[in-house]
C-alpha cells in the first residue's frame, strides 16, 4: 500500500538523480548492489555494535537504491526478467541482515532477549512472505494482496530502530516487531488463501 501511494512522489523526487546517474555510465544493477551492500553494512556493522540510531541514518543513505534503480531501468526501457530478478533476491539480503543486525544486537550487548527473537521472528516471516507471493507467481497465479508489504516493515522498522538509539523505550520497539510479525502472518494467510481461490477456480469440474 504504501509503495503504491508513495512511488509518484519519490519517482519525481529521484528522477534528477537517476537521470543523472545514466549519464555518466552507472547501471541499474549497479546501483541495486552497491545499495544492497550499504545496507547490509549499516545493519551487520552498526547495529551489532549499539550504533541503532547511526546504523539507521547509513541504512536509510542506501534503501532509496530500490527506487532509483527503477527509475533507471524505466528511463532505458530495460524493466526485463534479469533486473526484477537481481532486485528481488538483494532485497531479500538486505531485509535479512536488517532483522539480524537487530537480533545480534540485542542477544548480546543489547541484552534484550525478547526483542532479539521478536526480530528473529520478523526475519523468518518477512521470507516467507516474499517466497509464497514468488511460488504463486512461477505457479502463475497472483498473490499480491496483504497488510504487510516490503515497504511497511522497513520503514516501521527503521523509524523505531532509529528512535531506539536516541533514547525511545525499547518497549516500543518490541510490540512494533510483535505487530510487525502478526502482520506478516496475516499477508502469508491471506495470500495462500488467495492462491488456493485461484487454484480452486482453475480446476476442471467433475
Amino acid at each position: 500500500m504504501l509503495n503504491r501511494h508513495a512511488r509518484g512522489f519519490f519517482t519525481a523526487l529521484f528522477s534528477p538523480l537517476a537521470r543523472w546517474l545514466l549519464k555518466v555510465g552507472v547501471s541499474p544493477d549497479a546501483i541495486t548492489i552497491v545499495g544492497t551492500v550499504g545496507v547490509v553494512i549499516g545493519a551487520l556493522v552498526f547495529y551489532p555494535l549499539g550504533q541503532l540510531w547511526w546504523g539507521t541514518i547509513f541504512i536509510t543513505a542506501f534503501i532509496f537504491s530500490d527506487v532509483i534503480d527503477g527509475i533507471m531501468a524505466r528511463m532505458q526501457d530495460r524493466g526485463g526478467a534479469w533486473g526484477n530478478f537481481l532486485d528481488s533476491t538483494l532485497d531479500r539480503v538486505a531485509d535479512g541482515a536488517l532483522f539480524a543486525g537487530l537480533a545480534i544486537w540485542f542477544f548480546t550487548g543489547g541484552a534484550d532477549t525478547a526483542i532479539a527473537i521478536a526480530a528473529v521472528v520478523c526475519l523468518v516471516l518477512g521470507m516467507v512472505v516474499s517466497y509464497v507471493r514468488a511460488k504463486a507467481e512461477s505457479l502463475g497465479f497472483q498473490a499480491n494482496v496483504g497488510i504487510a508489504e516490503r515497504a511497511e516493515r522497513l520503514v516501521s522498522v527503521l523509524v523505531v530502530t532509529g528512535f531506539t538509539g536516541l533514547g525511545l523505550p525499547s518497549i516500543v520497539l518490541f510490540v512494533t516487531l510483535v505487530l510487525l510479525a502478526i502482520a506478516s502472518l496475516i499477508t502469508v494467510v491471506q495470500r495462500v488463501l488467495t492462491v488456493r481461490r485461484q487454484a480452486s477456480q482453475d480446476t476442471p469440474q467433475s
